[in-house]
């Protein structure tokens, strides 16, 4: 049956102002990038065209028109190694031109966090992400419900303030 989502170029695409994408997990399904560096293999961010992909050129396309994108991940401590990997490849997205910020677990006790990731597109519409327990998407959600949308753009603003900057936070 075919998703009435619209895809994340898509929401992307009519994005005008900002982008906002909360992360609250310690592991996703691995790819096969994640298992190459597991193995030792290691990324040549002098050669960009080893590495580039159509989502950083999305993402870098999307700033050049203005739009803001920040992304915000919670994080266990000590970190998972898929968390250690995402730290890693993040070059990747800020290179693309994301706004990224850690914020250890502990520090986040005091935030009412929603049960779910999700993209918020210029403070009005969710894409929420549901993932089966071994981190598989198993459902993306649309919605616009002005009481849902409040407590994320909530939630992610508080996450974002007390947050460390990918270059500051070490792992």
């Amino acid at each position: 049956m075919p998703s009435s989502v619209p895809s994340f170029a898509e929401l992307l695409g009519r994005c005008e102002r900002s982008a906002v994408h909360l992360e609250l997990r310690d592991s996703y399904m691995p790819t096969d990038r994640f298992e190459a560096w597991k193995r030792g293999e290691r990324i040549r961010w002098d050669d960009r065209a080893s590495w580039w992909h159509p989502y950083d050129q999305l993402i870098m396309d999307t700033v050049t028109r203005g739009v803001s994108i920040r992304r915000a991940r919670v994080v266990s401590e000590p970190v998972s190694e898929y968390i250690r990997w995402e730290h890693y490849v993040t070059h990747a997205n800020v290179t693309a031109g994301e706004e990224v910020r850690w914020l250890p677990r502990r520090r986040a006790t005091g935030i009412p966090l929603p049960g779910n990731d999700f993209w918020l597109f210029d403070g009005t519409l969710l894409r929420v992400h549901h993932f089966s327990g071994d981190g598989v998407v198993v459902e993306d959600e649309i919605t616009d419900d002005p009481t849902t949308v409040k407590l994320c753009s909530t939630a992610f603003e508080a996450v974002w303030e007390q947050a460390l900057p990918h270059h500051l936070y070490e792992i």
